[in-house]
């Protein structure tokens, strides 16, 4: 009787991963609760954390920018700008998340109520540097302190650096930044370009290549926009030259 040999298997285990997203919006959460605690008393209400590429901004804060869709509940927004952590450093990241949780402040604390032309005012300028955060138009010192677009530099030595030294040394630190995206090279215009007749001063809108011939002055070419006054004048002669009214074209439109 034949005997069945017996083959072992082996079962590939899937490679375990972890998910990115709880990973860094956990990690962010974590910094906020920190901030919140040693800055903050822990009075700060829960608020939606977000990443989201705004141009030419670091963060952004809006109050009650969610409502809940059962009840009445709603939370507020903070929004970081991925884009801006190349080459900044986890504390110059939490320099701008605290910024940002100021504003969350004030909205929910503050007595002195922000107006659009003073986004920055003075009550969140001075619990800005009640926290160890100077604020600065310029970023640097001798910046204004006020204002609608305001930087800020760190106090060293202030709150602000201290509790961050502390959340470094717990282990924290983020995992992500924008992966580089290298800008398109930009190629001819092919936006419309004004053109004028040089005898009747009619105008018309046409692509930088058009060559258009004025009906009222029968068959003078437009000129185009900041042509020289010489090459019209060379336009002129060379239309004058020729009896041919379509050899006067041709010339008129290579010496466009």
């Amino acid at each position: 009787m034949a005997h069945r040999k017996e083959v072992k298997t082996t079962k590939m285990k899937a490679a375990k991963t972890t998910a990115i997203t709880p990973l860094e919006y956990g990690g962010l959460q974590g910094a906020i609760d920190h901030f919140n605690k040693e800055l903050f008393e822990s009075k700060l209400p829960d608020l939606f954390l977000v990443y989201q590429r705004r141009a030419n901004s670091s963060g952004h804060y809006a109050p009650a920018r969610y409502s809940a869709r059962v009840g009445k509940d709603g939370k507020d927004e903070l929004s970081l700008n991925p884009d801006d952590f190349i080459s900044k450093t986890d504390e110059q990241v939490c320099q701008t998340l605290v910024h940002e949780l100021v504003h969350h402040w004030q909205e929910h604390f503050g007595v002195q109520k922000p107006k659009q032309y003073s986004y920055h005012n003075k009550e969140w300028a001075a619990k800005m540097k009640a926290i160890g955060l100077q604020p600065s138009s310029t970023g640097m010192v001798g910046g204004n302190e006020t204002g609608q677009r305001m930087s800020d530099y760190v106090i060293r030595g202030g709150p602000f650096t201290q509790s961050f030294a502390r959340l470094a040394e717990s282990g924290w630190k983020l995992n992500l930044e924008s992966a580089h995206r290298p800008g398109k090279m930009k190629g001819p215009s092919d936006s419309k370009t004004p053109f004028s007749c040089p005898t009747c001063a009619a105008k018309i809108w046409g692509k930088p290549a058009t060559d258009v011939y004025c009906g009222v002055c029968a068959g003078e070419i437009f000129i185009r926009a900041g042509v020289p006054a010489q090459l019209m004048k060379a336009l002129e002669a060379a239309r004058m030259r020729s009896a041919d009214n379509e050899g006067a074209k041709v010339e008129l439109a290579e010496a466009v």
